[in-house]
């Protein structure tokens, strides 16, 4: 059972007086009031939750047995996945849709990197201790060095140090982000989409975030693995991605997500790019992908990343951190006119680029890009039209990808048989054989569009059984009902297993999937739409004719002996 919040903070500072060491009522009692303004009941009260909850035992005193003498315990409650989404459905009704979910976000951040501060804290004064220096000698050197803490940050600005003030709450959670920005060059970025100050002139607000705070201090996330609270991060994103899609935010489905990564399979070593990283998913599944088949050797996985709109560059700079991953280059720009990610002044090539970009981005018409970077080598298939960059997109990843790279990216369905300039680019890289494997998506499975969406596959060095084909995989039929959102619907495990399969084995299956020669896609002057290559079979219940016949009759012989009986009751009546 969690203590309230209140009580918590009792416990916390009592443990800061005493430690470990034996203590009675009285002394508890002083410290409070000085500290709380406390009352003796109070204090009763106090005392009683926290050995009640396992965090203080008692004994009596030898010497007068009237006398309590109390010892604290430190504990940390064990936060699990259901504990903490819980508490984010709380956070989520507390804000409902009036206030920007990334304040949940950031101060889930803030408590998370706050939480482990103390943790390494502990961790690191037990550890000189052990090596002979003196306790309180220890506890200042590693309070006041930040080479003992992964991210720093200042005493002062600390989880529980910012929440003593309510009343300067807004000011504190100010300057304790601008504080921590400055001394960790690494969170650029995260803490520019908020501003508590100007957010809590309204009286309204400044509840909601009063509420947040008391809300989140009632958990320790110092030992939630990454995983959980990385699941707890998705969550949230999850949870505001109908509301969200409204406002034209792009949300991604995870399912979609594993699809796609499960079919480019990285591997330790491999360099992945997202050049439309959003809030980082591809980046993540890729490398949560690899820590399940390699462990440790994830951590040889390379990511890169580049989005241009700068809230989402924060959350996904902040999403890579609560997932434990290190080291991930992300980059603030549009990938489409200025790729910021370079190798000896040019744009850098990786093993495996992947996205799901905005589909039939208006503005990218042939004037545009030329006035973007290293276009004439990016661009080299042809221009596409003002109202769609599909295949700006199509061929800045393709310019991404090394000689033998594979491209995944999540489409709209209309890039693979619309007309004109997109035909044209669309049979240019049809021709030099790099495109593998189209599939058809169900519909209903992003929140922003019904439209089914599809997946295209490049690989620019096809095996030699793969030469010359391409295979079409119609998965419109491969979906369930979504749990929460009735008018949705998602990927199962089975659904991303059988279409994955079908990419594996590259053979035909009726109504499923199909390998198709390259010369039939020319004659269909390079229409790739799926269903042209491959429609799912449509079942047909077989009827017995003369049976059918016979039940009819016998239904018609029942109405006529039903009518015979209501015409006897009417006279028997009249």
């Amino acid at each position: 059972m969690a203590l309230a919040p209140w009580i918590r903070r009792r416990y916390e500072y009592l443990l800061e007086h005493f430690g470990e060491e034996e203590f009675g009522r009285d002394d508890a009692y002083k410290i409070l009031y000085e500290r709380f303004g406390d009352t003796k009941e109070q204090v009763s009260r106090i005392l009683s939750d926290l050995r009640k909850n396992g965090y203080l035992t008692r004994r009596v005193s030898i010497e007068d047995r009237r006398v309590n003498i109390y010892k604290l315990i430190r504990k940390k409650e064990v936060v699990s996945r259901g504990n903490l989404e819980a508490i984010l459905k709380k956070a989520a009704d507390i804000i409902r849709t009036s206030v920007d979910y990334r304040y949940i976000l950031i101060l889930l951040f803030l408590k998370r990197i706050s939480d482990k501060w103390k943790e390494e804290c502990e961790t690191m004064i037990n550890k000189l201790v052990e090596e002979g220096i003196p306790e309180d000698i220890a506890r200042e050197e590693v309070r006041n060095s930040e080479e003992y803490h992964k991210i720093a940050i200042p005493e002062e600005f600390l989880w529980d140090n910012i929440r003593e003030d309510v009343d300067k709450l807004p000011e504190r959670l100010s300057g304790a982000i601008k504080k921590i920005a400055e001394l960790n060059p690494e969170l650029k970025g995260i803490f520019d989409t908020v501003e508590f100050i100007s957010f809590t002139m309204n009286r309204e607000n400044l509840e909601i975030l009063h509420q947040l705070v008391e809300l989140f201090s009632s958990v320790d996330l110092s030992e939630v693995s990454s995983d959980v609270l990385g699941d707890a991060y998705e969550w949230v994103l999850k949870y505001f991605a109908p509301q969200r899609a409204k406002e034209g935010e792009v949300y991604t489905p995870r399912e979609v997500i594993r699809l796609l990564v499960k079919i480019m399979r990285p591997k330790p070593g491999d360099e992945v790019y997202d050049p439309a990283a959003g809030s980082g998913g591809m980046l993540i599944e890729s490398y949560r992908y690899v820590k399940e088949r390699y462990g440790e050797d994830a951590r040889k996985l390379f990511l890169y990343g580049q989005e241009r709109n700068h809230v989402t560059y924060g959350l996904c700079k902040m999403n890579l951190i609560i997932h434990d991953i290190d080291g991930a280059v992300i980059e603030l720009g549009d990938s489409l006119l200025h790729p910021k990610i370079r190798e000896r002044g040019v744009p850098k090539k990786f093993d495996i680029v992947i996205a799901n970009p905005p589909w039939n981005q208006d503005g990218y018409d042939e004037k545009t890009l030329k006035k973007g970077e290293f276009w004439e080598k990016r661009f080299e298939f042809g221009f596409p039209p003002k109202q769609s960059a599909d295949w700006a997109w199509i061929q800045h990843m393709l310019y991404s990808a090394k000689d033998n790279g594979r491209v995944g990216i999540v489409i709209d369905n209309g890039a693979l048989f619309r007309g004109g300039r997109e035909k044209r680019i669309r049979a240019k890289i049809v021709e030099k054989d790099w495109v593998d494997t189209v599939i058809l998506l169900p519909e209903k499975l992003f929140y922003n569009t019904g439209a089914p969406g599809a997946i295209i596959i490049f690989n620019k060095k096809k095996p030699d059984g793969r030469k010359g084909k391409i295979l079409f995989i119609n998965a419109s039929q491969e979906y369930e009902k979504h749990p929460d959102v009735r008018r949705l619907n998602i990927l199962s495990e089975r659904n991303i297993a059988n279409i994955v399969d079908a990419y594996e084995k590259f053979e035909n299956e009726e109504g499923f999937c199909r390998v198709v020669d390259i010369e039939e896609i020319r004659e269909n002057d390079y229409n790739l739409n799926v269903t042209l290559y491959v429609y799912p079979e449509v079942e047909y219940e077989e009827i017995d004719v003369e049976k059918e016949w016979t039940e009819i009759k016998r239904i018609d012989e029942e109405l006529k002996e039903v009518d015979r009986k209501i015409e006897e009751y009417l006279r028997m009546i009249g």
